[in-house]
């Protein structure tokens, strides 16, 4: 997969998930996202644009970097915690190849070692 089909699926992916947790959280419709959610979703697609670590790694929720500002990294984990398990039910064919993709990628990062 190239890098930039990569940076679109991890957007795709964020994106969804913050969608998810705004409904669940902030009572906002399908589609719409409150202020801070939206905030959240473009600061998290801009880091995406910008990581240079892309190439070598699977998804931001594998990274070992961490390049959110810590604010931010906590917003995007409260996220990630209350919309991980429900993506199942929402978007469960980018949910199930995201942890088949994970998986993978950390296989193959064990056999490296």
């Amino acid at each position: 997969m190239d890098v930039q089909t990569k940076r679109e699926r991890e957007k795709a992916m964020v994106s969804q998930m913050i969608a998810l947790y705004c409904r669940g959280n902030h009572g906002t419709g399908r589609g719409q996202l409150c202020p801070e959610c939206a905030s959240l979703t473009r600061y998290a697609c801009e880091r995406c644009d910008k990581c240079p670590f892309m190439e070598n790694k699977t998804f931001c929720s594998n990274c070992k970097v961490h390049c959110y500002k810590p604010e931010m990294r906590e917003k995007i984990q409260a996220v990630m915690r209350w919309s991980g398990p429900r993506m199942l039910f929402h978007a469960p064919i980018p949910a199930i190849r995201h942890v088949l993709e994970t998986r993978r990628e950390q296989k193959r990062l064990e056999l490296a070692k």
